[in-house]
């Protein structure tokens, strides 16, 4: 709390340039020989902080004081506003912090970085489904949703929320599922139809969880994708990976966990892909398409 307060003066002082240890003392709900004792406390950290009696006398900061000449590099400021930024997109909080921190760091150009979480598409369901799963796990309340796997087939579930991670530029949530009784990462773009029930729960994260520790087998495979597709490959690969052939057609080489999530990102490239090595995948790949032909027969 005292912290927090410390942080209060110096930020109200920038912003006021003069105030009374009364006014002060009043804002925090505390009282004046607290201000004079964090006052102290201040100028031990080496804040230009001083007092002037008068008229027009209070407490000040030095003329032309930053926040970042003591305490803080260039670098370190930046990561904290874009921390806070990030933050603010997820609708955690508000953005008075921000603010309180721009005005510390006297950054006031908004606009030297942004942080967008958004999906094309349906944004709004998307933002929403976020918001109820981020109560969820707030308030450890159970919710149910369709989910859609990477074949399309959709299946209810119903979970326990524990916690959102992002990766692979996509949002997941970890949770623990009622009917597989079991850990699972459910991506959130194929979550439908959220349901936030009443019903509290106390599970607690195993960090343990097969899930979370035991990675899936890594496997070596070479594709061929056409040149329709080349804004994939060079947004989704590194370039090292990639050999281009005379015709702009690529040869893609890359390490890929073998796993359900593999055959439907193979497919996801459509007729525009085929895979090279290993024969076995390649394989599995063909037997999918005939069944999926199978479906329009």
């Amino acid at each position: 709390m005292k912290n927090n307060r410390l942080f209060g003066i110096v930020y109200l002082l920038l912003s006021n340039n003069t105030m009374t240890a009364k006014s002060l003392a009043q804002y925090f709900e505390v009282s004046v020989r607290t201000i004079y004792r964090d006052i102290e406390t201040l100028s031990e950290l080496n804040i230009p902080i001083y007092m002037h009696k008068g008229k027009n006398g209070g407490i000040s900061l030095l003329d032309n004081y930053k926040f970042d000449k003591t305490l803080l590099t260039d670098k370190e400021q930046n990561q904290i506003l874009f921390s806070l930024q990030g933050i603010n997109k997820l609708n955690i909080s508000d953005d008075s912090l921000l603010k309180k921190m721009k005005t510390i760091f006297s950054k006031n150009d908004e606009n030297w970085f942004e942080v967008d979480f958004s999906v094309w598409g349906n944004s709004n369901i998307y933002k929403k489904n976020f918001e109820i799963i981020k109560t969820a796990i707030i308030n450890k309340n159970v919710i149910k949703f369709d989910y859609f796997n990477s074949y399309g087939s959709c299946t209810n579930r119903e979970v326990e929320p524990l916690k959102l991670y992002f990766k692979y530029n996509s949002w997941y949530l970890y949770s623990f599922d009622r009917h597989k009784k079991d850990y699972r990462l459910f991506k959130i773009m194929r979550i439908k139809k959220v349901v936030l029930t009443n019903e509290s729960f106390e599970r607690v994260i195993i960090e343990e969880s097969q899930i979370l520790n035991d990675p899936p087998k890594i496997i070596k495979i070479v594709l061929k994708i056409n040149k329709e597709l080349s804004y994939r490959v060079y947004d989704e690969f590194e370039e090292t990976n990639i050999i281009k052939l005379e015709n702009g057609d690529f040869i893609v080489s890359l390490e890929l966990p073998l796993n359900d999530w593999v055959y439907g990102y193979i497919l996801s490239f459509g007729e525009h892909i085929k895979v090279l090595e290993p024969t076995d995948i390649r394989d599995k790949i063909i037997d999918k398409l005939k069944k999926n032909l199978d479906n329009y027969l």
